[in-house]
């Protein structure tokens, strides 16, 4: 990062953009004192500053709520929040000062969470808002927020619009860092656009638009995708499960996916989309139904199981379920086909090599060699990793769970695009996500979901944005209207 230069109005949002890598992650660190500026100037207030630490930020008056929410769930909501302060007496923690200081915090959040509740037990806006609340609770009047929304649901993340507007309200300033356009009009009244850890531009939220603030941080045009393998004639049936059930998750789902085809699942948070795919990857023992693959049926107690069928899925949360974060890249992409590329027990390494090299170039990973940690590549450049992984293990059945969530816009029309010529060449692909206009885009059909059922399977010309928004909230449908096992409607 080199080249920074901009002003922050006191008592704004202003919103910090860029693909990853340009640097935005960084600079919010040297704003909160994790970091320290190689050069230049940082002046808060008019008076300079130059922090050594993330205390001497705090007392400055900046705080910062991390993308990954990393907090201790073994401890109550009033221990974390504060957990850098805590207030003593005679050397022993003061509990009833403790909590009367978590309380103030909670109240001044609007946040109705109980203050001796585990950590754990939250939700994650829930945790989100512990975390915003131990921000403040050093005093901090400059808040930098790095991705908040990544892991929100979109009830979730229209509560945290009404709390940055009572933020703002209070004078305190935020610095919001984010992928998502829609946040940054919504939420946002002025934009800094960074490319390549450079600034790019400053200006009003109100004086610009998406196309603009794409181009600007991709460094070109950026054309609307229109899905090639719409266009194919559709294989086979690769898979297909019948009165699929899981006690209180979901019940009674019946669907099918052909060769070369996106079916795209839609639903709010909680109507057990998630549960739906890990039952499939025998994840859930407690799942029961039929399940038929390649039109035999198979039972699948365990994903090496689900493996062996040319079944992958590229989990919700790539970093705890997805990859080994402290393994290296190359290692991360052929973990789960070691048999492909060792004979009698030992990697042969250069056919190990091969793959790799091939993978990160098909793929666009952007590593600065196979050996580092998987933990150091950015959002996008672990998700493609997680991709890589189950395209060499050859699957024929993709189960995709949010596979933009946190990536950046340059990576995630790359991840449209793969998505795109993978079902082109024939993969089945079941592709769950939040984002509407992702899955209205790039899927073959659309099926929503509500409170663990399947309410009904649209075709792709009558899958509106309006239409699947009233299924997955109950509202302008009449009842449930679950599909017959393997209709196409």
């Amino acid at each position: 990062m080199r080249e920074v230069s901009f002003e922050i109005r006191e008592g704004s949002c202003h919103a910090l953009v860029g693909e990853n890598g340009a640097g935005k992650s960084t600079l919010g660190k040297i704003l909160a004192g994790i970091h320290r500026a190689d050069e230049g100037q940082m002046e808060i207030n008019g008076v300079a500053q130059c922090f050594r630490s993330v205390h001497e930020a705090q007392k400055a008056g900046v705080g910062i709520v991390h993308q990954e929410l990393s907090f201790c769930p073994n401890l109550t909501v009033a221990e974390n929040i504060c957990l850098a302060q805590l207030p003593r007496i005679m050397g022993c923690v003061d509990w009833r000062r403790l909590h009367q200081k978590a309380q103030r915090c909670l109240d001044e959040l609007n946040a109705d969470l109980d203050i001796r509740q585990e950590l754990g037990r939250l939700t994650t806006g829930q945790v989100q808002q512990v975390q915003i609340a131990a921000a403040l609770s050093t005093g901090a009047r400059l808040l930098v927020m790095d991705e908040p929304t990544s892991s929100l649901s979109a009830h979730e993340t229209r509560q945290l619009g009404k709390l940055l507007e009572n933020l703002r309200r209070r004078g305190i300033t935020i610095v919001y860092v984010s992928h998502r356009m829609d946040e940054i009009f919504r939420f946002c009244d002025t934009v800094t656009v960074m490319r390549d850890g450079r600034h790019m531009v400053t200006k009003p939220v109100a004086a610009t638009c998406e196309t603009e603030l794409v181009q600007q941080m991709i460094g070109r045009d950026c054309k609307r995708f229109f899905p090639k393998h719409l266009d194919r004639v559709l294989g086979e049936e690769e898979l297909r499960v019948e009165g699929f059930c899981s006690p209180g998750k979901f019940e009674g789902v019946n669907f099918s996916v052909r060769a070369g085809e996106v079916l795209g699942v839609a639903g709010l948070v909680g109507a057990g989309r998630s549960e739906v795919a890990l039952g499939i990857f025998g994840v859930d023992s407690r799942a029961t139904g039929r399940i038929y693959v390649h039109r035999c049926e198979v039972s699948i107690h365990s994903p090496a199981k689900a493996m062996k069928l040319g079944i992958g899925l590229a989990s919700e949360d790539r970093k705890e379920n997805g990859l080994v974060l402290g393994m290296g890249c190359g290692d991360n992409l052929t973990l789960a086909s070691l048999k492909r590329v060792s004979r009698y027990g030992f990697i042969r390494r250069k056919e190990e090599a091969g793959a790799i090299d091939h993978f990160f170039a098909r793929l666009k990973v952007k590593a600065a060699s196979p050996e580092v940690p998987a933990q150091w590549l950015s959002g996008g450049n672990q998700q493609k990793l997680v991709l890589a992984k189950w395209l060499f293990r050859e699957c024929r059945i993709l189960i995709l769970d949010e596979p933009t969530r946190g990536v950046d816009v340059g990576a995630k029309a790359e991840i449209y695009q793969l998505i795109d010529e993978l079902a082109a060449a024939g993969l089945a692909i079941l592709m769950i996500s939040s984002e509407m206009p992702e899955v209205l885009n790039l899927s073959t059909r659309v099926m929503v979901m509500r409170q663990g059922r399947l309410v009904r399977i649209l075709d792709r010309a009558e899958a509106t944005e309006e239409r699947v928004g009233q299924l997955m909230a109950g509202t302008g449908w009449s009842g449930v209207e679950e599909m017959p096992a393997g209709s196409h409607n």
